[in-house]
This record gives structure tokens, sequence and C-alpha cells, in this order.
């Protein structure tokens, strides 16, 4: 009988890989977002490692360093050399809880220094620039097909205000979750967890428009997205939206590179709060596992203290 070829290097880390990603979709509930961008980084670490001829079970600190120093040298940005460090050390922290190593050679890497720079927010009146421009390019179109998309923005963006959705969960929206109360939305997060999310009479209305243009589209009305696509079967995706958030700024007469759906969710948080809203409130509605992660917020409750201070202490200044 032929003996099976052993392995090549860059074979035995792929296949660690391959389990290590297979876990943390399975135990975790990672997204397909995580996974997609670990999966990236340890096909940069095999690639690296296959280049000095090892395995991921024989790499030793120096090569990690030496890894990381090479990715570096690709001038990336600080949060994506923080993230292929993480990907690094769970991985490696991964082959020594199962046994694939006796040592976990990642463990005493420092990272890059992050800062926790302050999210990009719009103020409200450029949020109203932006639904009053959607709008009236909704009121003008009319060809069916055009004035689908249009609507459809104007839904994406009014959503995207009064939810501080993640882009990722509004386009994933199933069809049924416009058959429930239209009133909440029940919304899948990061590692599956469910929340309730409220929606505003405007979103509610706009929905309602929007629905009823899809049922009349033959090529969207039996999709089970909300959003669907209007070619391929699937649901719109992120890129595309994001691409037509841009279109509508340039409208707007808004600078494009200070728009983003992740900017509406900051927009969505940061009023929230400058309005009187409780930390923990918000941290609920955005569906963050850990208030740390809403403490980037904390620029506006420092301002919102300020403000009731000057107002409200009797020695404050006229």
């Amino acid at each position: 009988m032929a003996r099976r070829a052993a392995a090549t290097p860059q074979q035995a880390t792929g296949r660690l890989a391959e389990l290590y990603l297979d876990m943390l979709a399975a135990e975790r509930g990672a997204g397909k977002n995580t996974l997609d961008a670990y999966a990236r980084d340890l096909s940069d670490l095999s690639d690296f490692l296959a280049s000095v001829g090892k395995p991921a079970q024989r790499a030793t600190t120096d090569d990690l360093r030496k890894f990381l120093s090479a990715i570096a040298a690709r001038r990336l940005s600080t949060a994506t050399l923080a993230r292929k460090l993480s990907a690094v050390r769970q991985f490696f922290r991964f082959l020594y809880a199962e046994g694939h190593r006796g040592d976990d050679p990642a463990a005493v890497i420092e990272g890059p220094k992050r800062g926790r720079p302050l999210p990009k927010v719009l103020s409200v009146k450029e949020v109203d620039t932006l639904l009053s421009c959607a709008r009236k390019i909704a009121d003008a179109a009319t060809a069916p097909g055009e004035k689908l998309r249009a609507v459809r923005m104007v839904c994406l963006l009014e959503m995207l205000y009064a939810t501080g959705l993640r882009i990722s969960e509004l386009i994933a929206l199933p069809a049924s979750a416009s058959h429930r109360d239209e009133r909440m939305l029940v919304v899948r997060g990061k590692g599956g967890r469910e929340r309730l999310v409220p929606l505003n009479d405007p979103a509610r209305a706009v929905m309602r428009e929007y629905l009823g243009l899809i049922a009349q589209n033959r090529n969207t009305a039996k999709s089970k997205w909300l959003f669907p696509s209007f070619g391929e079967s699937g649901h719109l995706t992120r890129q595309h939206a994001a691409r037509e958030l841009k279109d509508l700024a340039v409208a707007a007469g808004i600078p494009p590179a200070s728009i983003s759906p992740h900017v509406l969710r900051h927009a969505f948080a940061s009023h929230l709060l400058q309005n009187g809203a409780d930390l923990r409130v918000v941290q609920t509605l955005l569906g963050h596992a850990d208030i740390s992660t809403t403490q980037i917020y904390t620029h506006v409750l420092d301002e919102r203290l300020k403000r009731m201070v000057q107002d409200l202490h009797p020695l404050a200044n006229d």
C-alpha cells in the first residue's frame, strides 16, 4: 500500500486553523464577518510559517514576532494589527488547550498601543439633511425599479438612525421581521444574541411603504429577506448599502468620507445620550455585550454633565 505523503507545513497549519475556526463558529457563535477576518489572518500566518519551513506546532515566539514585524511593514492600521495579533494569540491558546502544543508561544507577545479615537458622529441637522434628500429623490422617482431603490434607501436610512443596528444586522433581517408587531424588531446580533429594538413612527411608516413596493416587484416579492438584492438571490450587501449611502451624501452636499452606516449607528447612540438616555439603555439597544464598549460615548456624557452643572448649580456663572 502506498504511504500517504506527509503534510506540508502550510497544510498542517491550515488544518489546525480550520479546527480553530470550527470551534469559534460552534462554541462561541462567531459571525461570518468575524470568521472571514480570522481566516484571512491565519492564512497570512500560515504563509509566513511556510516560508520558514515550520507548521504551527513548531512555531516559536521569535517566529511570531518576525511574522508581526512583516505584516507591520505593510503599513496596516493599528486596529488591523491588533486584530491580527488577537487572532494569533487565540489560535495558539486553542492549540495549547487542545493538546496540539505543549506551550503557548504567543502568550508573552505584546500588541501595539491602541488609542480610543472618538467615533465620527453626524449632527442632528446633518441627519435631517440626509433624510430630506433621500425623501426628495424617492418622491421624484417615477419608474418602478427606480422608485423601489429610492424608497429602500429612505427605509435603510430611517431604520439605521432609528435603531442603531449594525448594517450587517439590518440587511440580514428576514422578511418575517415585518410580520411581527412593527413597534419592535427582534434582532440577532453578534454571537447569536437576540435583542428587542423599538421602531419609531417615521421608520414604521417608510417600512410599510417599502414593503408595498417590494410586493409589487416580481423579483423581490417572494424573497425571504427584508432587504432582498435585485440581482442574484440573497440580500443586499453591506458594501452596496455603504456605496448608496455615500452617493446620497454627495447629493445632500455632505462630504461622503464622513458618512457610513456605522457613523449613523454612532449618531443614534450619541444623540440618545445627548438627550438624557442612560448609558446602560444605549448598551442594550446597541447590542454591546460589555458596557466598556459603549463607553466610547462617554465624551457625550462629559459634555452633558458640564451643561447640567452650568445650568443647575447655584454658584454657576450667569
